[in-house]
């Protein structure tokens, strides 16, 4: 069986962090968040991967290359424009042969897909899609599904009234080769507004699979913090490249820890990072590779990016620090996300 996962997009929502980074490079826990994707397809066998790409397209296929490393084959689809996701795939039909997956290069999920394949199979359907239990509906699209989980309704982002469902399409799709005819050549065009509205008016098998595994659009910096949260109270099924050398702390190789620092839990710190004399590393923080907290200084519910530095005697809470920033000394800040404007 194969796969696309979708890497195209621009990333909006998580500027700054995106400036200089394609949204699908943005790490969680110190591997890119569509590192996790690939593996969790590798898992359920899907060894034959295409990825498109528009936007800082190099730093994706330099980073991946073909797969090997992961145990898969990946090929890519190097855009001119956005086409849509349903564009973009139209464009790789001759990739596909048979029933096949579509992903976010952007999500973060251990969704069992080996059941959801064989629910599509079961069902005989043209098109299946993982749904999700969400609070808040109005930020996603919804499905409303009869007792067989045929989907009988789908509407985008509701608001007030007409919010009939609090099942949200996850953008983790199983489709049949024939729904490629329904697409056009050359246009942009998407699932959820083209493609999924002509499924329901020709009355085609189109089918929900309710899942309560993890899922997250890792879309805004609120759900890129809350992700990170997630996989470290260990909701998330996923692979951590860290020891655990206590409940709930990883450490990596070439690790300094000065004996007065204070470590608590639970925390990531990723390889060759130093904590200084005084230093506190407390809970829901996360260092990326080279990462220095400097004496004195105070890290909360944070996630530093390869190479950043906290200088003395500061405190951060609930911030983002991007690629090689250094955050003054005798400073405090809260809630906010720090960048190199040069994109280092």
């Amino acid at each position: 069986m194969k796969a696309m996962i979708l890497a195209a997009g621009v990333g909006s929502r998580l500027d700054p962090l995106t400036r200089h980074i394609p949204k699908p490079m943005v790490p969680i826990v110190n591997r890119p968040v569509m590192e996790h994707i690939i593996e969790l397809l590798a898992k359920h066998g899907i060894k034959d991967i295409m990825v498109n790409l528009y936007y800082l397209a190099n730093q994706i296929e330099e980073y991946f290359g073909d797969g090997s490393k992961w145990g898969v084959n990946i090929q890519y689809s190097k855009e001119d424009r956005l086409w849509g996701d349903a564009g973009s795939v139209k464009r790789c039909e001759d990739f596909f042969d048979d029933t096949f997956l579509v992903v976010g290069g952007d999500d973060m999920a251990d969704i069992d897909i080996t059941r959801m394949i064989r629910l599509h199979k079961e069902k005989k359907a043209l098109a299946t899609i993982a749904l999700s239990l969400v609070d808040d509906p109005s930020e996603y699209g919804i499905a409303l599904l009869n007792e067989r989980g045929r989907i009988t309704r789908f509407l985008e982002k509701p608001r007030g009234e007409v919010i009939f469902s609090n099942t949200a399409n996850t953008g983790v799709y199983v489709f049949e080769p024939q729904v490629l005819e329904l697409i056009p050549r050359g246009v942009a065009y998407g699932f959820v507004n083209n493609v999924f509205p002509m499924l329901l008016e020709h009355r085609t098998r189109f089918y929900g699979y309710l899942t309560s595994s993890y899922w997250r659009d890792v879309g805004n910096l609120k759900q890129y913090q809350q992700t990170h949260y997630d996989v470290l109270d260990g909701r998330v099924s996923i692979k951590i490249h860290h020891k655990e050398i206590r409940k709930y702390v990883w450490i990596a190789d070439g690790v300094e820890i000065d004996p007065s620092a204070d470590i608590g839990y639970p925390v990531l710190i990723g390889r060759n990072c130093r904590i200084e004399k005084g230093a506190r590393l407390l809970e829901y923080s996360v260092l990326g590779e080279g990462c220095v907290i400097e004496e004195g200084a105070t890290v909360k519910q944070s996630i530093l990016w390869p190479g950043a530095c906290v200088m003395q005697n500061t405190m951060l809470e609930r911030c983002v620090v991007g690629t090689g920033c250094r955050v003054k000394s005798n400073a405090a800040v809260f809630d906010g996300v720090i960048v190199d404007p040069g994109g280092r």
